[in-house]
């Protein structure tokens, strides 16, 4: 499996700073290949997202469970 290519980037800012992405500061991200203008930023999304994505299906589970 190839990584995410800057051709498939649903952005070409970073979110969290406005700079241009960058190919090495990749992700994806509910199927898309969203950028950042850094390693860092790219990681500080990722930690964040899953953060999220875990309290919704928490949620979810509980109203499930009830």
């Amino acid at each position: 499996m190839t990584g995410p290519r800057l051709a498939d980037c649903v952005n070409e800012t970073c979110p969290w700073s406005g700079k241009p992405v960058q190919a090495d500061s990749l992700t994806r991200y509910r199927g898309r290949v969203v950028g950042f203008c850094n390693p860092g930023c790219r990681d500080k999304f990722d930690a964040a997202t899953q953060a999220f994505d875990t309290l919704i299906d928490g949620a979810r589970q509980d109203k499930s469970d009830g």
